[in-house]
């Protein structure tokens, strides 16, 4: 945990009287950090920067640091002012993050028990390392996205200026190419690779229909991680309904292993679903389950989520069914554990985004629907109504764990950068 602590205390108290006060709570408090003391030459190297108010009479002192901090051009987003009970510690806290509002920054005061001390620390620093997860990634656009997706724009300037993530076109010609040379067997190498990964999938429950489809998909996953090492990717989104006819097979298998590996893998070709999802990485560790609402009941907030993947490090379980649409290929029918999730959405120009915490309530089965199904009941049942009122598209983020809030201050963070 990369968290930096910056001191500012007055001159008039004992010093070492504050110092041994200081490492007593920070003990208490117990979470791993670099000390920096008085010296503020590195604020803003860390996942999170907290600024120690140890004393009354530090309001002039936190002034100077602040002219210093802005001199240097160092980026000024958010203040972090960790305060004590003893001290005069809160009163200049709030006296100092007063005159960091009338500046236009924003900030908070961390004070209290140690259990919502340690809740906000926790919070704070995944929001601002998922922020800094993202730069500099690079995520491919492996054909056009889909016909259907009438809405689901984006800004290329935007994302790269707000998320700092490079779009890059990829024609899907070249994933097909790559396809039809494996299913000739030629490669060594890549049989090897096939073979291995058939056997990851001994024990697992395929339909008597899809087991023709399971060489196919697995040289689909090979021909994807490929153009991932070719265009150095660590995300993507492919319009994988083409591969319906260019090689009678599907990219569910695939995408819900590349996912689990570490590379984020959309469907559809949906950008701002995969940048969503790239966020969801960078402040969960897994991706997210792309997915689109199947039904909605207003009254009681309950949304019924299916889609034909969902990535196998977010599963229990799992089982290989056909494609829903197409019936043939291989679609994933994932479950989950029932619990806390967040849904969420970010549009393509970063101007508006949805986050709200629910819980998963079952995993289900029907014919109907696309193989992986998940009954979710939001917190804020009247958080259901912007599915039917003001949607951003039709996929949707299932994460498992309450993110809403640090997504919240995570996009605050990006969008007004």
């Amino acid at each position: 945990m990369s968290i930096g602590i910056f001191t500012i205390s007055s001159p008039l108290h004992n010093a070492e009287s504050i110092a041994a006060h200081r490492d007593s709570y920070l003990k208490e408090l117990g979470f791993e950090y670099v000390m920096c003391d008085n010296d503020f030459s590195r604020y803003g190297e860390f996942e999170l920067n907290l600024i120690f108010i140890l004393t009354g009479g530090t309001e002039s002192l936190f002034r100077e640091k602040l002219r210093e901090l802005e001199n240097r051009g160092v980026r000024l987003a958010y203040f972090s002012l960790l305060a004590y009970n003893t001290d005069n510690s809160l009163a200049a806290s709030m006296e100092i993050l007063s005159f960091l509002k009338n500046k236009q920054y924003d900030g908070e005061i961390l004070h209290g028990s140690k259990d919502f001390v340690l809740d906000r620390v926790n919070k704070l620093r995944r929001v601002f390392c998922a922020a800094r997860t993202i730069k500099g990634f690079r995520a491919g656009i492996i054909g056009e996205p889909s016909d259907w997706l009438i809405s689901s724009t984006f800004n290329r300037i935007i994302v790269k200026d707000r998320l700092g993530v490079d779009l890059v076109d990829i024609p899907i010609t070249e994933v097909k190419e790559i396809v039809e040379q494996l299913s000739k067997r030629e490669d060594k190498k890549a049989v090897e690779q096939a073979q291995k990964i058939r056997e990851e999938f001994k024990q697992i429950k395929i339909c008597p229909a899809t087991e023709q489809y399971i060489e196919g998909a697995i040289n689909i996953y090979l021909a994807l991680k490929e153009i991932v090492a070719r265009y150095s990717l660590n995300a993507f989104t492919i319009r994988c309904f083409d591969l319906l006819s260019a090689v009678k097979n599907t990219g569910c298998l695939a995408l819900a292993k590349l996912n689990a590996e570490g590379i984020v893998a959309g469907c559809e070709g949906d950008v701002p679903a995969m940048l969503s999802m790239i966020l969801a990485k960078g402040l969960s560790g897994v991706s997210g389950f792309q997915a689109n609402p199947a039904h909605i009941d207003v009254d009681t907030g309950e949304i019924k989520f299916a889609h034909c993947t969902i990535p196998l490090n977010m599963v229990e379980s799992y089982e290989f069914l056909s494609h829903f649409e197409s019936g043939i290929g291989v679609g994933v029918r994932g479950f989950m554990k029932n619990g806390p999730v967040t849904i969420f959405k970010l549009c393509g120009n970063m101007e508006r985004f949805f986050a709200e915490n629910g819980t998963l309530v079952e995993s289900q089965e029907k014919d109907n629907f696309c193989r992986t199904q998940q009954l979710i009941k939001l917190d804020n049942p009247e958080a259901a109504r912007y599915f039917l009122n003001n949607p951003i598209g039709n996929h949707h983020i299932i994460i498992p764990g309450h993110y809403s809030y640090t997504l919240n201050r995570v996009l605050e963070k990006l969008i007004n950068n």
